[in-house]
């Protein structure tokens, strides 16, 4: 916690000076050169600071932009989504989440109950293994091929009996995912729970996130998430043109 306390500090040493050498860096945190120089390369290393020049000064790099832009591409996101959500939700009687990558996890990072939600369970904040839920496979669907090639090679936590954990499997669902715009996950994640998703897409047309409509598997049954996953997809086609997004084909 010391090095992830001075790191921080670090940072903030920049934000107030613009830029700054080693030996000041050293002398405000009150540790050895050596020690502010490692920490300086960490943060570099991460693109997190920068040297400019040859002049042994560091300042602030654009991988605090990239962080930054993230969250507010977040921010943005919530704001774009949920009058649709609402709707969705009211429409379906279910719950609506707004879920994001988060490395081999997704997050959701925003929710809408709908009238039938009896269970108030707060998604928000959760982090759940991105291949057993309907929106994490939107989101493997739709990855870069390295990246979906790397979570696939890792450990597939079987989260419930249902949860698919073959490599081969899943890749075959991807293509279903992608021919049919939405994705299904039958008691995947939590027994009794159904639930659909569609992509939202940014700018220029890269899935940022996907919408979910969950509920009960005695409301959702299986053979009712085909129609609940067009109804899904629309409105991830919306948000999408919401966040800037035109060329829906």
């Amino acid at each position: 916690m010391q090095s992830v306390d001075r790191a921080i500090t670090v940072l903030e040493i920049l934000a107030q000076h613009k830029e700054a050498g080693v030996t000041e860096i050293a002398a405000e945190l009150g540790v050895h050169k050596s020690t502010a120089f490692r920490l300086v390369g960490a943060l570099e290393r991460r693109g997190l600071v920068e040297q400019p020049g040859l002049r042994g000064k560091y300042r602030l790099g654009f991988g605090i932009i990239r962080l930054a832009g993230t969250m507010a591409a977040g921010l943005d996101l919530t704001q774009q989504s949920r009058r649709v959500c609402e709707d969705l939700a009211s429409d379906l009687g279910e719950t609506v989440n707004i879920a994001i990558p988060s490395g081999d996890m997704v997050v959701n990072i925003d929710q809408v109950r709908g009238s039938s939600a009896v269970v108030s369970q707060n998604w928000i904040g959760r982090q759940n293994p991105i291949h057993s839920t309907s929106s994490g496979k939107v989101l493997l669907a739709h990855m870069r091929p390295n990246d979906q090639k790397r979570i696939l090679r890792g450990r597939l936590e079987e989260v419930t009996p249902a949860t698919i954990t073959d490599p081969d499997e899943l890749r075959a669902e991807f293509q279903e995912i992608l021919d049919r715009g939405f994705a299904t996950a039958v008691e995947e994640l939590e027994p009794g729970l159904n639930a659909v998703a569609a992509p939202i897409r940014g700018l220029t047309g890269e899935v940022i996130a996907a919408i979910s409509a969950s509920g009960p598997s005695y409301r959702m049954e299986e053979e009712k998430l085909d129609g609940i996953g067009e109804a899904v997809a629309e409105a991830g086609m919306e948000i999408s043109t919401r966040m800037g997004h035109m060329d829906q084909r």
